[in-house]
């Protein structure tokens, strides 16, 4: 992409920093219990981490009329919310990457489309709360992505001009959102994909096939060891 290092780099958080997948996963999994409804194989659902908890929700209680999904929607993120950080974990290769760009004085923040009140505790138990430069969450614009409201402010809070800028993220939205914002975009193919093939499709600036490959499109002069 460049061999001039980014002002900043942002991140989104589900499917590009953390697999949180599995805690998702497992509050959802309570809840049918409570619910008295028989277990299902809900690995096929990690897919959706990308799109937020209640598409999760959505789809694990597809036997369930929407009202009464509606009805189970504060139990169970106030379930997530209290578990968020108990399987979940950063990619291979994120907290090398974290700390290169704190070491070159990089700021990095997150852009994501998780309310602030679920985001939040994420990243203080991920250890990434005072790290981050900024945090703008789902609720913090008046539009979430796939609109560059977020990327927009959150290059203002770090106070840098977007085209410095570069924006990691697992969805088609992210790019999308960068890209209107006006910074570079790296599609972050590790993520929660459904379609891997249609990556190519985004229009983002590269693809990046693991955290590992990130250093060299951010304009590192060295890599790490895998």
């Amino acid at each position: 992409m460049s061999n001039v290092l980014p002002a900043a780099v942002l991140f989104d958080l589900d499917g590009t920093l953390a697999d949180t997948a599995p805690d998702l996963l497992s509050a959802l999994s309570a809840l049918r219990q409570r619910l008295r409804l028989p277990a299902i194989d809900l690995s096929p659902l990690s897919q959706l981490a990308s799109r937020g908890a209640l598409a999760i929700l959505d789809a694990g209680l597809s036997e369930l009329a929407p009202e009464e999904r509606q009805a189970h929607r504060s139990r169970y993120l106030e379930a997530y919310r209290a578990a968020c950080w108990v399987k979940s974990r950063p990619f291979d290769g994120i907290p090398e990457v974290l700390l290169m760009l704190e070491q070159r004085g990089v700021p990095w923040g997150v852009v994501t489309n998780k309310m602030q009140w679920l985001a939040e505790p994420l990243l203080e138990q991920a250890g990434w709360g005072i790290r981050s430069a900024c945090l703008v969450a789902g609720d913090t614009t008046a539009r979430p992505k796939p609109a560059p409201d977020p990327v927009l402010a959150a290059c203002e809070r770090i106070q840098v001009d977007p085209p410095s800028v570069v924006f990691v993220g697992d969805d088609e939205r992210d790019v999308a959102a960068g890209r209107d914002a006006g910074t570079r975009t790296i599609a972050a193919q590790w993520g929660y994909i459904p379609e891997p093939e249609t990556i190519a499709n985004w229009g983002a600036d590269a693809i990046a096939a693991q955290p590992h490959d990130l250093p060299r499109l951010l304009g590192f002069s060295e890599g790490f060891s895998s």
